[in-house]
């Protein structure tokens, strides 16, 4: 005689109902890497990196449309030389636009710090920090459009919908928070694949990026969509929530477990909690003064970017382990193929002083040991010019980005471009060597650092990446 199936119950549904195997599961997330995130009954639960950790969360400033590097910080001397002369090798084979002879960079390049680091007078505020600063000049991609290469900066991926970074990190290490979400986008742009930039794609719901207003609007308007309830009392809400809790259980009793369903209580649960914190983390009237001006709040000219890097800080201190500030006025902003000059001064005025404020202030609360930043394009620009000789096409060959704080060398120029800034030469770090390596700051091996989908084990690199050893403490 076959024996009658057992009725079938959720995880959180037993836990409920049962006051014993706590130990059991703590000792099990121990040894066991997260290997599907529906197997829990908290997705946003601490776990235990694969490896020591050197950092906790990451600050990544997002610099929209593409700064150039050879006019930033990557001083090229033969480019001010041969100025208006042809390139004297080939240009690649796909490019995104035509371009011309040699164009010199605008700007003066000069060292700063002990680590005498190069540095454009763009930058003037960011320049004081330049000690903290691990410059890398060989980052390369493999898409000249912005779309494609937002997408593989933000994803991997380039022609496919996949998590990004943020639900990666948050997927493997969940929140310090458990009233906030794990991962926050202040001001995205909607542009270039949009919400596709912070989704989790196919990873559980409660690792989508949960966005603080958009490009489209000022930072001081930016909010969480219906964070405030005006019709119903908490107290109503909450008998409201636990009346919903108690349906959806009855149905995964009934039907089984249900990983979209589990994702969308943990999401209606979060944001309860969320009204009560997220106000007090975004209300930035305790900030004095001083720091107020820190981040150039006193300056319409930073203001608006200002008030976005001081958001991120008070969210790293609040336990968000991924908090993404974009610079982009709903336009593509750094991307001058025309009036560099204009352009590439208003951008830089812009974010210079609230950057530079944003390393001193996290500096200065003990934040930077633990917290890596993170800043860049989606690209470079090219040394030679377009526009009619007054801005620079893309260029996804050879360009910088820089990191600072935990788990990174402060004071180091990594990596090089050659002699005219165009293509990475020496010490070359892909995108997916960066996410690797950014993985392997926060303690998580991004070759173990995978979720099932569809048939297959999927990860944020791929069947790509290495560690850049050579940039780590």
């Amino acid at each position: 005689m076959i024996p009658e199936a057992l009725p079938r119950i959720s995880r959180r549904a037993m836990l409920e109902s049962s006051a014993v195997g706590f130990g059991s599961l703590a000792l099990a997330s121990l040894v066991n890497s997260k290997s599907s995130a529906a197997d829990v009954s908290n997705p946003l639960a601490i776990t235990v990196p694969h490896i020591v950790p050197r950092a906790k969360r990451i600050i990544f400033l997002f610099m929209s449309g593409g700064p150039s590097q050879v006019d930033t910080f990557d001083p090229k001397p033969l480019l001010t030389r041969d100025d208006g002369k042809p390139l004297p090798f080939e240009k690649p084979r796909v490019q995104f636009n035509s371009t011309a002879n040699l164009m010199r960079s605008p700007w003066d390049f000069k060292q700063y710090g002990e680590s005498g680091l190069w540095v454009s007078d763009l930058f003037p505020h960011l320049a004081q920090r330049v000690d903290d600063l691990c410059m890398i000049h060989s980052v390369h991609g493999t898409n000249p459009a912005h779309g494609g290469a937002v997408m593989k900066l933000h994803t991997g991926s380039d022609n496919f919908v996949r998590p990004s970074v943020g639900s990666w990190v948050s997927y493997g290490l969940g929140t310090e928070n458990q009233n906030l979400p794990a991962f926050v986008t202040i001001c995205p742009t909607l542009a270039f694949g949009g919400i596709n930039n912070w989704s989790s794609a196919f990873l559980p719901a409660a690792y989508q990026g949960t966005a603080f207003g958009d490009a489209s609007i000022p930072s001081a308007k930016a909010q969480v969509k219906y964070i405030r309830n005006s019709r119903w009392s908490r107290a109503i809400q909450e008998q409201q929530l636990e009346k919903l809790g108690q349906l959806n259980r009855e149905d995964q009793t009934r039907s089984g477990p249900d990983a979209s369903l589990e994702a969308r209580i943990n999401s209606f649960e979060l944001a309860f909690r969320m009204q009560s914190e997220l106000p007090k983390v975004e209300d930035l009237s305790g900030e004095s003064e001083s720091t107020q001006k820190l981040y150039g709040l006193d300056n319409p000219s930073t203001a608006n970017f200002g008030r976005m890097c001081l958001m991120a800080r008070r969210f790293a201190e609040a336990g968000v382990r991924f908090i993404q500030v974009t610079h982009n006025d709903n336009k593509v902003q750094w991307d001058q193929h025309s009036d560099l000059k204009v352009g590439h001064e208003k951008n830089a005025l812009e974010v210079d002083q609230p950057i530079a404020g944003l390393l001193s202030d996290l500096k200065a609360r003990g934040l930077l040991d633990d917290t890596l930043i993170w800043w860049g394009g989606e690209f470079g620009r090219t040394p030679t010019a377009e526009g009619g000789g007054t801005g620079r096409d893309h260029n996804q060959e050879g360009f910088t980005m820089w990191l600072a704080g935990g788990g990174v060398k402060g004071g180091v120029r990594y990596g090089a471009t050659d002699d005219y800034g165009y293509y990475a030469v020496e010490d070359k770090v892909h995108i997916h060597d960066l996410h690797a390596t950014m993985l392997h700051i926060l303690g998580l091996d991004h070759e173990r650092l995978t979720y099932r989908h569809a048939g297959r084990d999927f990860r944020l690199t791929d069947v790509h990446g290495n560690i850049v050893h050579g940039i780590l403490t």
